[in-house]
């Protein structure tokens, strides 16, 4: 019974990782918590699965990772569901929102498999080991992503947001 109490402990103390990686995937809070809430239930349907000692956040962000990708697949429509996905306007007031703001849609922009190594990397802070288990990729492939993606983000950054005026005579 205490093994199945510090499991519990140690799932709730993910849930706000979760979330967050959940939002930054699905650009929605609805079908994040959607996403979480699918997670957190095959997590606890398969909680015998899990290893007692081994990294619990890379187990579940493995499983939503996957959750994800699968209800994907289905709708066979991956890119024109990210580009009609509303960006979330829960930005703050402050100066840099609109930094924030560019950054999402430019994210947004990017192939699935660089924004979801950024992703993890950048926002979750993982490691690349913990990123290849995620993914289900080798080491390399998580590192060559990760670069080739920061190198995109940064081009899409670059780009002017409003075009240029040219004159005409």
């Amino acid at each position: 019974m205490i093994k199945n109490l510090d499991w519990e402990k140690n799932l709730k103390q993910q849930i706000p990782n979760l979330r967050r990686y959940a939002r930054a995937l699905t650009r929605d809070v609805s079908s994040a918590d959607d996403l979480v809430q699918d997670c957190l239930e095959r997590a606890w349907d398969k909680r015998d699965t899990w290893t007692q000692g081994s990294n619990l956040r890379a187990w579940l962000f493995t499983i939503m990772h996957n959750l994800f990708v699968n209800g994907v697949r289905r709708q066979k429509i991956h890119q024109e569901y990210l580009d009609q996905t509303p960006i979330p306007s829960n930005m703050t007031n402050n100066d840099n929102s609109h930094l924030v703001r560019d950054l999402e849609v430019c994210l947004g922009k990017l192939k699935p498999d660089f924004r979801e190594v950024i992703l993890l990397a950048g926002l979750e802070n993982l490691s690349y080991k913990e990123i290849a288990i995620i993914t289900n990729v080798p080491i390399g492939t998580v590192m060559s992503r990760l670069s080739r993606g920061r190198e995109e983000l940064r081009h899409l950054m670059s780009e002017p947001s409003t075009p240029k005026l040219v004159r005409v005579k």
